[in-house]
């Protein structure tokens, strides 16, 4: 049995899925406006170990990571290069897809765009106001936090013990300091839709619940996503998701609560605010991205990194002596055997160096154990996706390949863009070589 720890109730628990059939998981995503540098792929290889050990366990599991491609730093960020939101947003979640694939992580089972679900969100945000939850004012709404008593559940944070008068000027359209954005305007030069409040575009956490709701229903087993999510984003999300829905239970909403310790560099959590930031791409030029996996899941996925050259030599050594130990052996398949040592380990609340530890004394010892092994590179080597796919998905592709092309050679430069961001988001690549265009997953 899984145990994990469940940030909601601040403990270790027994992981009891809600359907066995269909265990259902979302963690947040990245709002793609600038490349992910190591500190926020510490989020996603922690998703996606959760994903692999519960793959591992259960007959189905659906894992769904968001993709922000609406937010005020992309606005400032697609002005800053002079180029329109959509190509930034693209060139970004490509670079995203890559940088995650370098470091073996499988990508989500649904992965869905925020600008997908516009009209969902404002459908939500007018029943929230209809339910005297929220409220309208100059084009803005906001959600009344005083209207939901169980706010602070997960982070521990009472809405009387909120200082952001003393920190920031409160906005004087506010009923009350703490109400947050559901919907804001957008001036002309912005993106933006139509609503019944006006021109504007929705807050961010408004998005991932809905997301979240649409792709999976409610309640599901887990959410997930970084420490620094705790407040106010998800504390915000239990709170509109439980209003709109009639909720006081939190537990109605998702039932266990996942987050990740941050990556730090010196003392000094990694971030692009602190510019202290290490990308993937400048790590693989000295080290492979099963070395740098190995990095990330050098420490227990609660606890911080401390993120150095030492940690990063370290764990080029180790995973070098076992590649050499399990390349004498590339017969065997990846597969999570949960009677082995490695996935007791991984099923006492994701233990990875404990699991480590394990292989390294199968490989100083020499002990041939082909679970062990199997185990081991299923979560350490990388992805274990299958990226064969059927007759009928590979005519798709090669369909809208060809309607692109013929939009390309009718002028029609705005439909065969739209084509491209729909290969893009089926996770498949393409390239225009000498009148020809190449494709791979």
């Amino acid at each position: 049995m899984l145990t994990i720890y469940n940030s909601l109730s601040k403990q270790k628990e027994a992981f009891k899925p809600i359907d066995e059939t269909n265990v259902r998981f979302y963690s947040c995503g990245p709002t793609v406006y600038n490349n992910i540098h190591i500190g926020n792929a510490r989020a996603f290889i922690a998703a996606d170990l959760l994903s692999k050990v519960l793959k591992g366990i259960y007959p189905k599991v659906t894992y769904v990571s968001n993709i922000t491609d609406i937010d005020d730093k992309i606005i400032a960020a697609a002005k800053e290069e002079n180029i329109s939101i959509k190509d930034l947003t693209n060139k970004y979640f490509a670079t995203y897809m890559e940088d995650i694939g370098l470091i073996g992580i499988t990508p989500p089972d649904i992965q869905p765009f925020a600008t997908d679900f516009i009209k969902e969100m404002i459908e939500y945000i007018q029943k929230l106001i209809n339910l005297d939850k929220a409220y309208a004012i100059d084009g803005n709404v906001l959600f009344r936090v005083g209207s939901f008593k169980n706010y602070g559940s997960l982070s521990g944070r009472k809405i009387d013990e909120q200082q952001h008068g003393k920190r920031i000027e409160i906005e004087s359209y506010k009923e009350n300091e703490n109400d947050f954005t559901l919907w804001k305007p957008s001036n002309v030069d912005e993106p933006g839709w139509e609503s019944p409040w006006g021109y504007g575009r929705p807050g961010w956490h408004l998005e991932c619940s809905v997301m979240s709701e649409i792709t999976l229903d409610i309640p599901f087993d887990i959410h997930g996503g970084g420490n620094d999510l705790k407040f106010p984003h998800h504390e915000n999300e239990i709170a509109q998701t439980c209003a709109c829905n009639g909720l006081s239970n939190v537990q109605d909403f998702a039932r266990y609560w996942f987050h990740n310790g941050f990556l730090n560099l010196g003392s000094e959590k990694m971030s692009k605010s602190l510019g202290n930031v290490v990308y993937i791409k400048d790590l693989l030029k000295e080290y492979n991205g099963n070395q740098i996996r190995l990095a990330l899941l050098s420490t227990q996925y609660r606890q911080p990194i401390p993120w150095n050259k030492a940690l990063l030599d370290q764990s080029k050594s180790i995973a070098n002596k076992i590649s050499e130990f399990i390349n004498k052996h590339e017969n065997i398949k990846p597969e999570f055997i949960s009677s082995t040592e490695i996935a007791k380990a991984l099923l006492d609340d994701l233990n990875t160096p404990k699991a480590i530890r394990i292989m390294q004394n199968l490989v100083q010892t020499s002990k041939f154990d082909s679970e062990e092994i199997a185990t081991y590179k299923y979560i350490f080597e990388g992805s274990t996706q299958d990226t064969s796919i059927d007759s009928d998905t590979t005519q798709l592709i090669e369909d809208l390949i060809n309607e692109r092309n013929v939009a390309r050679n009718n002028g029609d430069y705005a439909l065969a863009d739209k084509i491209r961001d729909k290969l893009s988001r089926m996770n498949v690549s393409i390239k225009d070589v000498n009148g020809k265009t190449e494709w791979k997953l």
